[in-house]
C-alpha cells in the first residue's frame, strides 16, 4: 500500500493524517494530482471521492460477483474511473479473493 496525498501536494495538499489514505500503488499511480472528474452519466463535474470525509458504503458497491465496484454516486463512478479501480489486473485478484472468502471487507 502507498500512503497518498487525497488533496495532492502539487495542489495545496499537507502531510496530515486527515489529508492522507492507503492507496494500492496501482490507484495511486492513475489518480496522480486528479481531484476531479466528470460522470459519465450525468456530464457533471464532480470531486473525487474523499475517504476521511465521506463513507464508502455511500458512494460504492460491489457487484453481484463482488469483482466489481460500481459507483452509486456521481462521485463514487468518477473514482471509479479515475482510479481505473476495476482494472482486469485487480478484478482477476479479487476474483481469487472471493474464491477463499477474504474479500470483500467490511467497509
Amino acid at each position: 500500500m502507498h500512503v497518498d496525498h487525497i488533496v495532492p501536494e502539487v495542489a495545496g495538499g499537507l502531510t496530515v493524517p486527515e489529508n492522507l489514505c492507503l492507496a494500492c500503488f496501482a490507484c495511486n499511480v492513475f489518480k496522480g494530482a486528479q481531484q476531479q472528474g466528470v460522470d459519465s452519466l450525468t456530464g457533471e463535474t464532480v470531486s473525487l471521492f474523499h475517504p476521511v470525509h465521506q463513507r464508502w458504503r455511500d458512494h460504492f458497491t460491489w457487484d453481484e460477483s463482488k469483482t466489481h465496484i460500481i459507483g452509486l454516486t456521481a462521485s463514487g463512478r468518477v473514482t471509479i474511473t479515475a482510479l481505473n479501480m476495476n482494472n482486469p489486473t485487480v478484478v482477476r485478484a479479487r476474483h481469487r479473493w472471493v474464491s477463499a472468502g477474504w474479500h470483500p471487507p467490511d467497509v
